[in-house]
């Protein structure tokens, strides 16, 4: 059975669909042995070998789901330039998985990691708006006029953050410090943090708590578990 060889790819582990694009373009792909530079090509995994950076590319027996409480000070990649910790480092399975979306490594909360690069192409494919549940810390008094602003769209270097839902927490004038919940879909490079900055506070702490119904309350830091066919299903609708 033929398929594109971005989705043969992407459904094998090697990333998202988007980014497997970016691999073939660049000449990272093989096909029986010939270098491949142009999208279209549809491949036989029966017949064919695919190769990627020089390594075959095995067909993945099962896809596993994890949902990771990711600590403070682990990195959201596969391998660190700089020998910081992983995330992988942390959940120790023989599948080789794949982390969904980032999160810095100052931020600690909801992770999910997948060897299903179609499954990472949806989730974090800006049309399907899966929320993000964060709860900051900030220095200073947070007011309703923050909130609003938040809530309608600050600006951030070259763009406008998307609507947001903005929840006051906590309030504390002696230790001079506001604790609130902010929900978005987007998702950009440090973009709460950035947010929080474009109205004036300084970020004390950040934990995203929630991916869509994914709540890691229930999960120690540094813990992870598998998503159930239900979780997974649910996130894909």
């Amino acid at each position: 059975m033929e398929e594109r060889l971005q989705k043969y790819l992407a459904n094998n582990g090697i990333a998202a669909r988007r980014k497997c694009e970016e691999y073939i373009l660049s000449g990272r792909v093989k096909v029986n042995g010939q270098v491949v530079t142009k999208l279209g090509i549809k491949i036989n995994s029966e017949k064919d070998i695919i190769e990627f950076d020089g390594k075959k590319v095995e067909k993945v027996e099962k896809h596993v789901y994890i949902l990771l409480n990711k600590p403070i000070g682990y990195v959201t990649t596969v391998k660190d330039q700089f020998d910081r910790p992983t995330v992988l480092d942390l959940v120790k399975i023989k599948e080789k998985v794949l982390p969904v979306g980032r999160l810095d490594m100052y931020t600690s909360g909801a992770l999910i990691l997948t060897n299903d690069g179609e499954f990472i192409n949806k989730i974090t494919h800006p049309k399907n708006e899966v929320e993000k549940t964060y709860t900051v810390t900030v220095k200073g008094i947070i007011k309703q006029e923050d909130v609003q602003k938040l809530e309608n769209g600050v600006e951030i270097e070259d763009y406008i953050s998307g609507k947001a839902k903005v929840k006051i927490l906590k309030t504390d004038e002696e230790k001079n410090f506001s604790r609130v919940q902010i929900t978005i879909h987007e998702g950009k490079n440090r973009e709460v943090r950035k947010m929080c900055e474009a109205i004036g506070k300084k970020v004390l702490a950040l934990h995203r708590r929630k991916i869509a119904n994914l709540d890691v309350k229930n999960l120690k830091i540094g813990q992870w578990r598998y998503l159930t066919d239900t979780e997974v299903s649910n996130l894909l609708k």
